[in-house]
């Protein structure tokens, strides 16, 4: 069976960049030389699968073949029970176009008000993701992790992305939207699936300690830009951006009130707005480019 060590060269099979994220920020203590299917051009393919499996496999298979290198991906998605676990598999496609998760979230909370699921206690529904390894050769491995909760409506916190707002996990009270990362990772569905990775395939790596980051996490920031649905995501991402300034305030190109009006004024003529792309995430790229 083949195995990765230390300094691996590893495709993470995503062109969602909070995924991507996600997932490099999981395996980075083994030392795995991570790289996306979007920095490397690779086509993404259409998934045509009915199973998180299918789907996680298909997406590593062609990221493999296409690479020459080991490949990394995920497929996940919430399941609400009493919609007979949709949107499951299809949780991306719920949220097209433009990938806007508010209006997805809005459809998951009218479809339970037709069935009368938010009479009586709390609609309950699951996260699932699954990871799939695989290999240029075609030898794939499979890892599942699944988180259960109960839904809240209005959505609360601007965390995380997707369905987060809306997922109160087993055991909490807080929304996935309103923890903060390092709670949410501790007991999400794609840590549990790692956790599965870890064991099986980086058994003999030797995790480094965390070590604190030095300079803007301009990847993370890009990551939450672009995900972003709701306005309350937005504030937060302000909020992040401040606490960048504040603690990165060097790197910044535009440090005074002018410049960086000039520079978000610019951003604006630029950024490239696809029309169905929500507008807080147009607001929030923009912000972003300004910042650089």
């Amino acid at each position: 069976m083949t195995t990765l060590t230390f300094g691996t060269r590893l495709v993470v099979a995503s062109h969602n960049p909070g995924k991507v994220w996600e997932i490099k920020e999981l395996i980075a203590p083994f030392g795995l030389d991570a790289v996306s299917a979007g920095d490397l051009g690779l086509a993404e393919p259409e998934e045509t699968e009915t199973t998180f499996e299918g789907n996680a496999t298909l997406k590593a298979v062609a990221a493999a073949k296409a690479s020459g290198l080991p490949s990394l991906a995920d497929d996940s998605g919430i399941e609400v029970h009493a919609l007979d676990g949709a949107p499951g598999v299809y949780s991306a496609d719920w949220a097209m176009p433009g990938k806007d998760f508010g209006r997805a979230m809005q459809r998951v909370h009218d479809e339970l008000a037709e069935r009368g699921a938010w009479s009586g206690p709390a609609p309950t529904a699951n996260f699932i993701s699954v990871l799939c390894l695989a290999w240029p050769t075609g030898e794939t491995r499979l890892f599942r992790g699944r988180v259960d909760g109960t839904l809240v409506w209005p959505p609360r916190g601007g965390n995380g992305f997707g369905f987060d707002p809306m997922f109160v996990p087993e055991g909490a009270t807080e929304t996935f939207g309103e923890m903060e990362p390092a709670g949410k990772y501790a007991i999400s569905h794609r840590t549990r699936a790692f956790a599965a990775f870890k064991r099986d395939c980086l058994e003999g790596i030797a995790a480094e300690p965390a070590r604190p980051k030095s300079g803007r996490d301009l990847e993370g920031l890009e990551a939450a830009a672009r995900n972003l649905s709701t306005q309350a995501e937005l504030a937060r991402f302000i909020a992040s951006l401040r606490d960048d300034l504040a603690t990165n305030g060097a790197d910044w190109p535009v440090r005074d009130l002018t410049s960086f009006l000039g520079a978000l004024q610019q951003a604006a003529e630029k950024v490239d707005t696809p029309d169905a792309e929500p507008r807080w995430r147009t607001l929030a790229r923009a912000l972003l480019a300004a910042s650089r």
